[in-house]
């Protein structure tokens, strides 16, 4: 991995939160993502990795200045656009916490709900999915075709992979999970979603979801279209 990293003021033997936080052309929505967050997970003890795939618009550069007012903040500057999935991996390789948690920088991903996300883990569950299909879960502006996507990729993953079944939203990118989850298994990911490998290969016993209403973004544009779907179905080929 090549990367540049801020590191924060706070110990890593008192972090019990690491918050990664892939990005690419995000500078508008992190200000606000990481207030929020801020906000929702005080007083707990933890930290948000950016992770910046070379964005031009000064990503990298304003999640430093924000690491300059809260502390907690690590960036990891990417020499291009490597894909969201590495991203991730790449976070978790410098995370100092054993409760480790993705979102998206786009607002689409309520910072709200990480609390509620952290009891469930507490409680005992290895891996917490934030669930846009589960119940009480739901989808807002989303056309006909963008549903019948998303739909059909997760019925084809029920269908291919047993082990994906206990989940009603495999292609959610808000999650979190027990570092222990994935200790010495070797992640692969392609595209956007690496929940479906998480669920494939990593030692989870016990999962929990928490619903949550998925909104239209505010600011840029979805990445979900038939490309992705189709990385998606791929990945299920692979791990078959």
């Amino acid at each position: 991995m090549t990367s540049e990293e801020v590191m924060s003021e706070q110990s890593p033997g008192d972090t019990v939160l690491s918050v990664v936080i892939p990005t690419y052309m995000e500078r508008e929505s992190l200000p606000e993502l990481i207030g929020r967050i801020e906000s929702s997970l005080k007083p707990m003890q933890f930290e948000i990795i950016i992770v910046d795939d070379a964005s031009p618009d000064g990503t990298a550069e304003c999640a430093e200045d924000l690491n300059r007012e809260f502390g907690n903040i690590k960036v990891v500057r990417r020499g291009g656009k490597l894909g969201l999935a590495s991203a991730v991996l790449d976070g978790f390789q410098i995370a100092g916490a054993d409760v480790l948690a993705v979102m998206d920088a786009d607002l689409q991903h309520p910072p709200e709900l990480l609390p509620q996300m952290y009891t469930k883990v507490t409680e005992g569950h290895d891996l917490v999915v934030a669930s846009r299909y589960g119940k009480g879960g739901a989808i807002e502006g989303w056309s006909l075709r963008r549903r019948m996507l998303s739909r059909g990729a997760m019925i084809l993953a029920h269908m291919l992979l047993p082990t994906t079944r206990r989940v009603e939203d495999v292609m959610s990118g808000f999650i979190m999970l027990r570092r222990e989850v994935i200790e010495g298994v070797k992640l692969n990911p392609i595209g956007f979603k690496i929940l479906l490998e998480i669920i494939a290969k990593g030692n989870c016993n016990s999962v929990a979801e928490v619903p949550y209403t998925f909104r239209p973004r505010k600011k840029g544009k979805s990445s979900l279209g038939f490309r992705e779907v189709w990385n998606f179905v791929v990945h299920i080929y692979r791990l078959l």
